[in-house]
């Protein structure tokens, strides 16, 4: 499990406006902690787009591996065990993961 890589997790149980389910999330915590820690830093996607400030679009491409156009939900951004992960579907390119983390890092500025 490595930065950039997106898997299929079950979000399952959830509570109250949680993105829920079994989806594809983008791992977008540090191969240090992807290494050493039991769980891993992912933002869920969805086909629901809605073009969120800061959100990218990822469009089905051979190396993401995704069936449909989906929006990364930096808003939903959350650390889960890596027991929940069920399956690598594929990956970003660096600059789509760094645009998902400087929205990250504008999200939980301080100002």
């Amino acid at each position: 499990m490595k930065k950039g890589e997106i898997w299929e997790v079950d979000l399952n149980p959830v509570k109250g406006s949680e993105q829920a389910g079994k989806r594809p999330v983008l791992i977008v915590s540090g191969d240090l902690l992807n290494t050493y820690a039991k769980v891993v830093w992912i933002c869920p996607l969805t086909t629901k787009i809605k073009n969120y400030a800061g959100n990218i679009i990822l469009k089905p491409s051979l190396q993401n591996g995704l069936k449909h156009k989906s929006e990364v939900l930096n808003l939903h951004l959350r650390a889960v065990s890596k027991a929940r992960l069920v399956n690598k579907i594929g990956l970003v390119g660096k600059a789509e993961l760094e645009i998902v983390r400087k929205g990250i890092n504008e999200i939980l500025a301080m100002d």
